[in-house]
C-alpha cells in the first residue's frame, strides 16, 4: 500500500513537472492551434474605393468595409488596393451602419521573394515559404495571417509597412526591413 501511494506520488510529481515545460512559451508567439482567426479573406472587388473596400469573400458573398481615417500615421491598408487581388481583412466593428476594416493586408503584394541582411526568402501562394539560404539556421517555412498579424513558422510580426517594393515587420526584438528581391 505505502509503495502504490509512494508511486502515486512520483507520477503526479512527474506529470506537473512535463506540464509546466510544455505550457511555457514566447510572448512573441500566437499559439495558433487555439487562438480564433477573426479575418475575412478574399478578393478586392471593382466596387471599391478610396474609402470602401468591397470583398468578394471565399464564400461569395460581397461585403463593404468602410476604411478608417487615422491621424496616427499609421496605415489601415497594407499593400495597395487593386481589383482582383486577394486580401485579408479585420473588420472594427459598425460606424454609422457600415462595417468598418481595421486592417486590410493585401496577400497578393505580400507574396514574393524578400531580402535583407541576413533572410532571404520567398512567400508563396497557399501558406508556403521558400527560404533562399541553405546555411539558414531556421529558416521559415509556413506561412498565414493570424488577427491581422503575420505568422513565420512560430515567429509572430505585425506588418508595419508592406509596398512594392518593401516590407517592414515587428516584433519585441525590434523592426526588421525587407527589400523585394526581382
Amino acid at each position: 500500500m505505502c509503495l502504490a501511494v509512494l508511486f502515486t506520488a512520483f507520477t503526479i510529481t512527474g506529470c506537473n513537472g512535463k506540464a509546466n515545460k510544455t505550457k511555457a512559451k514566447s510572448n512573441d508567439s500566437v499559439e495558433a492551434e487555439s487562438t480564433p482567426d477573426s479575418t475575412i479573406y478574399g478578393a478586392c472587388g471593382d466596387g471599391t474605393t478610396m474609402n470602401i473596400v468591397q470583398l468578394i469573400t471565399d464564400a461569395g458573398d460581397s461585403i463593404d468595409f468602410e476604411l478608417p481615417q487615422t491621424d496616427d500615421g499609421t496605415e489601415a491598408v497594407l499593400g495597395g488596393l487593386l481589383a482582383g487581388d486577394r486580401l485579408a481583412v479585420i473588420a472594427g466593428g459598425t460606424q454609422d451602419g457600415m462595417k468598418v476594416a481595421k486592417k486590410v493586408i493585401n496577400l497578393t503584394t505580400l507574396q514574393g521573394k524578400w531580402t535583407s541582411l541576413d533572410k532571404n526568402f520567398e512567400i508563396l501562394e497557399g501558406g508556403t515559404v521558400k527560404s533562399n539560404v541553405q546555411a539558414e539556421k531556421n529558416p521559415w517555412t509556413s506561412w498565414k495571417i493570424l488577427n491581422g498579424q503575420l505568422l513565420l513558422n512560430r515567429d509572430t510580426f505585425n506588418i508595419d509597412r508592406l509596398g512594392g517594393d518593401s516590407l517592414y515587420l515587428e516584433n519585441r526584438e525590434g523592426i526588421f526591413v525587407y527589400t523585394r528581391q526581382k
